[in-house]
């Protein structure tokens, strides 16, 4: 009597599940990643535990990654740099004025990136820098430099169509990233910390930080009696 093969037995069943689970591996694999480098920061963060966090051998790991260097570079493009075509997309269909503009993108970056793991990374950069200056050069070409020419496009919008003053723009983005990276740092360090009456809300943060970009940045509205002609 011929033998039958169970469905789930089935060879090209088998391979199919084989192949799955190999597209999966990457991705669970710098899931893994960021869980421990926010965790443990850089230097403490072992190939080893990666892998075991994952669920696969510290071999199958260097299939993927050649290095943990590697890894972590991989980490930022999947959760930074690879938001940042679609960030640009939506500023250049933007219609409103660059006041609405300006808040819906401090709010969009924070609830995209600020208010997630990822913006971990941000504070393992800055604490670990100095030790690591490969990863800080990488950190700033993939990340903060793309970062800094969103704002700066912003805020050239502004000036451009006449709603905000001309400003030196070198320093003229800082207006806008140095609170963002304040409200990051603190979320990963005091604010975890703090009692809950001392924490910072950060919708009403950032509400009351574009409140005071905006009143400094716009330009003050013309008399009545200039609109109309009046000296």
């Amino acid at each position: 009597m011929p033998q039958t093969t169970p469905v789930g037995d089935h060879p090209a069943v088998a391979h199919t599940k084989t192949a799955r689970r190999k597209q999966a591996r990457p991705s669970e694999l710098l899931a893994a990643a960021l869980d421990l480098f926010v965790e443990k920061g850089y230097a403490a963060t072992r190939a080893e535990e990666v892998a075991t966090r994952a669920g696969v051998s510290k071999g199958t790991l260097f299939l993927y990654f050649s290095s943990k260097e590697d890894l972590f570079k991989a980490v930022v493009r999947e959760n930074i740099s690879d938001l940042y075509p679609e960030w640009s997309t939506e500023l250049d269909n933007f219609s409103g004025s660059t006041a609405e503009l300006l808040h819906y993108c401090m709010r969009a970056w924070w609830s995209r990136f600020g208010d997630t793991k990822a913006s971990g990374i941000s504070k393992l950069i800055m604490s670990e820098a100095r030790n690591f200056p490969e990863l800080a050069a990488f950190y700033q070409q993939e990340v903060v430099e793309p970062g800094r020419e969103l704002i700066r496009r912003i805020l050239q919008r502004g000036i451009d169509r006449g709603e905000f003053r001309p400003m030196n723009m070198q320093y003229g983005v800082y207006v806008v990233l140095a609170p963002m990276m304040f409200l990051v740092m603190w979320k990963h360090s005091l604010g975890a910390c703090m009692p809950m009456q001392s924490r910072i809300v950060p919708e009403d943060y950032i509400q009351a930080q574009i409140n005071t970009i905006l009143h400094g940045l716009s330009l003050p509205a013309a008399p009545a009696a200039a609109q109309k002609g009046h000296p």
